[in-house]
């Protein structure tokens, strides 16, 4: 069965529809180049006033959760490498309370394509690279700044780690949208977690009481997004409840994570009745 759905997912006349759906999108974005660089712009100045909050931080204190402040700064640079890139591509998954309310999403329904995949290829939205280049900047100048003992593991981690952590924060996009199925406009509540899981990714879960910090390392698994592969990088052992090998285990979070939220899109996708128009 795996084989099959690999060739069928494969198949270059299987991919077209949604190729074409993103290069139309695409196209619009780049249509209004002014209106874009202001866009791209804005989400600069986002991604800038963020990291404000981790050097006003540090104005007052050394250290924060154990590490200093080119450690908190690579943390704070991979988080949002991650969040930046997941928010890009399946971000915009927030508006399906409206698409629910205003009767759109039937007509996803309509079509011979997955509705999931249609959604995704909808919106993919440009100007958050803006926010990416921030956080690629900080990265780059954070690297040379920590004690890091450069080995294969450390480039290793370097290149899964966002990668990874863009998984885990699409995978709990998808589940807050499965969850608008059930609920009644509730985009503002399972924004506190995709959002809030990206603010708590950003510092080490260490400075949280435990029953957060439980909360945003197996619950929601801002953790392994990038804190737990910034102490395997820079060799920090972990806090005794939280022990650093579990950084390893982000590409299986990543795994985790999108069988929960396929599961619960394929659960909530029967649970839709349609708005009976």
């Amino acid at each position: 069965m795996c084989a099959r759905w690999w060739f069928k997912v494969a198949d270059p006349r299987v991919l077209a529809p949604y190729r074409a759906l993103l290069a139309s999108r695409l196209q619009s974005q780049l249509a209004y180049r002014r209106s874009f660089a202001l866009d791209v712009f804005g989400a600069v100045g986002i991604g800038l006033l963020e990291f404000a909050e981790v050097y006003v931080i540090f104005a007052n204190i050394s250290i924060l959760g154990g590490l200093d402040f080119a450690g908190v700064a690579l943390l704070f640079a991979l988080a949002n490498i991650a969040f930046s890139l997941a928010d890009m591509t399946v971000g915009h998954l927030d508006a399906l309370p409206t698409y629910i309310r205003t009767g759109l999403l039937d007509a996803f329904l309509l079509r011979p394509l997955s509705v999931l995949g249609q959604l995704v290829t909808s919106d993919v939205q440009l100007r958050r690279l803006g926010r990416t280049a921030v956080a690629v900047v900080i990265l780059a100048v954070a690297l040379p700044a920590s004690d890091i003992d450069w080995r294969a593991e450390t480039v290793y981690l370097l290149i899964l780690t966002p990668i990874a952590g863009a998984a885990i924060f699409a995978a709990l996009f998808v589940l807050a949208a499965a969850a608008q199925f059930w609920l009644v406009d509730g985009a503002e509540l399972t924004s506190a977690f995709t959002y809030g899981g990206s603010y708590a990714a950003s510092y080490p879960t260490s400075i949280f009481t435990m029953p957060v910090r439980v909360l945003f390392t197996f619950v929601i698994p801002a953790a392994f997004t990038a804190y737990l592969p910034t102490l395997l990088i820079l060799g920090i052992p972990g806090p005794p409840d939280t022990p650093v090998w579990l950084g390893w285990l982000t590409p299986v979070a990543a795994a985790v994570a999108w069988v929960v939220a396929l599961l619960a899109w394929r659960l909530g996708l029967r649970h839709y009745t349609g708005t009976g128009s």
